[in-house]
């Protein structure tokens, strides 16, 4: 089953990517209560950034196998969530998805993010400045450019870049990073990281923004509950108590309804300590005083597709992180709507991400990220039986 055959029923003309994911966006707008003429403006924007790929038909396969989604859509949405009742809508695409190839994605995605500066009369400095670093001839790596845009009522997005760490040889990303921290001010970063598997991303805030941060990306394979709790570097940040309970809740460690092929990627390690043996955890800490070294942002991504049943299940952890926020869980469902009319039981992916973000100064944050499922449905996990252990446990 594919995701258009589930979206036309509801919405017609939606034949090519560009029709789908503009109609998805203008109405995830008006859950997120943008105007009706914001929802205009960014579903043009939206189709605009795809280029030439968004007059592709659905019925071909997708432009490219980026990873930007499980089904290779190259176009994901996020939520995020404040205890004041409001909801930031964000939509990540990669513009060079179509591309032959890397060094062309990255610079069909450099040429989009320039044209969105000129438009919106905002600086490319600080992306200039790395440009040989992430963008060189020949690179290497699974991404060139993404490009996030934070949707803000009159029109005018807050913008966000990704970049490969990953570019010049996985085993020169640490130096990357590095390279990357020093010339853009923060010299004394690095060395505040926690350890780390990988380094998938490096992002950098562009336009208007009150603090523009630089945000590293990190990859935590078989993580434990005990090892994530100590990741956060930033000062007032979240507490290992808080990490820990968000990790077990947006993973469902502890819960007894997994499906069969789950019951690996939730393991134990040789001293009993539960891990999370799927896709890994990643960890985000954003900087933006170059004075000091430490991170003034940390935000924890747990891939709750991996470790749910189906995206009901998702919906369920993701309310439930909601309530113990104070916030308003409502939006969430009706965003899911927005994208596709399929039953959640049907699938898994739907929901890809449930994020805990905090940063200097701010209340917290819960963030869920929502795949366009363009052109398929993940399946869903089939029901664990039920033990005498877990019965009577």
């Amino acid at each position: 089953m594919t995701a258009p055959t589930l979206n036309e029923p509801r919405e017609t003309g939606t034949s090519t990517l560009g029709s789908l994911t503009s109609a998805q966006l203008a109405r995830l707008c008006g859950v997120a209560g943008l105007s009706p003429v914001d929802a205009k403006t960014y579903a043009a924007v939206l189709a605009e950034a795809l280029g030439p790929v968004a007059e592709r038909p659905l019925h071909l396969p997708p432009p490219s196998r980026t990873f930007l989604s499980d089904d290779h859509t190259p176009v994901e949405y996020s939520l995020s969530f404040l205890p004041d009742g409001a909801c930031a809508l964000r939509v990540l695409v990669e513009p060079g998805c179509a591309a032959p190839d890397l060094a062309r994605n990255g610079r069909v995605g450099l040429d989009v993010i320039r044209d969105m500066a000129y438009r919106w009369g905002f600086s490319t400095d600080r992306l200039d400045e790395l440009e040989d670093l992430f963008l060189p001839p020949a690179p290497q790596g699974a991404l060139a450019l993404w490009c996030a845009l934070e949707l803000r009522p009159g029109g005018i997005p807050m913008l966000k870049v990704y970049l490969n760490p990953a570019a010049n040889g996985a085993e020169h990303c640490a130096e990357t990073v590095r390279e990357a921290l020093d010339r853009l001010g923060h010299g004394q970063a690095f060395a505040s990281l926690p350890p780390a598997d990988g380094y998938p991303f490096l992002a950098l805030d562009l336009g208007d923004w009150e603090s523009p941060r630089v945000k590293v990306y990190l990859r935590h394979d078989r993580l434990s509950v005990a090892e994530a709790a100590g990741l956060s570097r930033m000062d007032a940040g979240p507490g290992p108590a808080e990490i820990e309970r968000f990790l077990r809740t947006a993973s469902g460690l502890g819960e007894s309804a997994f499906g069969d092929d789950l019951l690996d990627v939730v393991g134990t390690g040789s001293n009993g300590e539960e891990r999370l043996t799927g896709r890994p955890v990643l960890t985000c800490h954003a900087f933006t005083k170059t004075s000091v070294g430490r991170p003034t942002g940390f935000t924890l991504h747990v891939p709750v597709r991996d470790y749910a049943a189906h995206d009901g299940e998702s919906l369920s952890r993701a309310t439930d992180l909601l309530r113990a926020y104070g916030m308003d869980p409502a939006p969430l469902p009706r965003a899911l709507a927005a994208v596709t009319s399929r039953p959640l039981e049907d699938g898994v992916g739907l929901v890809a991400y449930l994020a805990l973000a905090h940063q200097q100064g701010r209340p917290p944050r819960v963030t869920t990220y929502i795949s366009s499922e363009a052109y398929d449905v993940r399946p869903p996990a089939a029901p664990r039986p039920v033990t005498a252990a877990t019965a009577t446990g």
